[in-house]
């Protein structure tokens, strides 16, 4: 067991620090999200009312999209690099590695979001930074990142990776972003807990049921 955790944390470690040496897919989810938020800012145009009921959409939005952008360059990058093949020799459970990307790519999504939230708080002049409201972007992109990191290792392996990973990812991340913001906008409404605890519960099954079948099949999708 030590072993196998201290393989997820070298390959944690090594995205991660690789990251903080060049930043560019920090950068470019950062930028990414701000012109997302300044966007949505001027198209909408919203008076204070409105934009608290937009917010969340707004917030999820952005995450959601920025995170694909991220994905996309996780196992790409190695696939670039050439060093993909290098970690799949590597006498350890592919299982590990699997942990390892998506613990340095759920980082990141989540770092990108304590960017986002303060700008999404200042142009709308609403507080996001609820503590139900991080719970549920907690919980949304946790599952989101698992199911995210086993596309990208499918995509990863094509010329079209750019394309073909926002196409596979977005349709199954419908769940999240539908209990995402209808968690998020009822926790920004003041709404009863037990009135929008339900998106909890969903949030929390998809983490568990999509997580399990992701370390399930990666070996089988790195292995072809």
């Amino acid at each position: 067991m030590k072993r196998y955790l201290r393989v997820v944390g070298a390959v944690v470690w090594k995205d991660l620090s690789a990251e903080l040496r060049s930043r560019e897919t920090f950068s470019a989810m950062v930028v990414f999200s701000l012109l997302m938020v300044l966007v949505f800012s001027i198209a909408l145009e919203l008076n204070r009312g409105a934009r608290e009921s937009t917010a969340a959409g707004v917030l999820w939005a952005t995450a959601l999209f920025s995170g694909t952008l991220g994905l996309n360059r996780g196992l790409g990058r190695e696939q670039d690099r050439g060093t993909l093949e290098g970690l799949l020799l590597a006498p350890a459970d592919r299982s590990a590695l699997f942990f390892g990307k998506f613990l340095s790519s759920w980082a990141l999504i989540l770092a990108v979001q304590v960017v986002t939230v303060p700008v999404l708080t200042v142009l709308y002049n609403f507080n996001l930074a609820e503590p139900l409201v991080i719970l549920s972007l907690v919980l949304g992109t946790l599952g989101y990142t698992g199911v995210g990191t086993l596309l990208s290792a499918v995509s990863a392996q094509t010329r079209a990776r750019d394309v073909l990973l926002p196409i596979l990812l977005l349709p199954v991340s419908v769940p999240v972003l539908m209990a995402g913001v209808q968690s998020s906008s009822a926790a920004l409404a003041g709404t009863p807990w037990n009135e929008f605890s339900i998106w909890y519960s969903l949030l929390v099954a998809y983490d568990v049921i999509f997580l399990a079948v992701a370390v399930m099949v990666f070996e089988a999708v790195v292995g072809d």
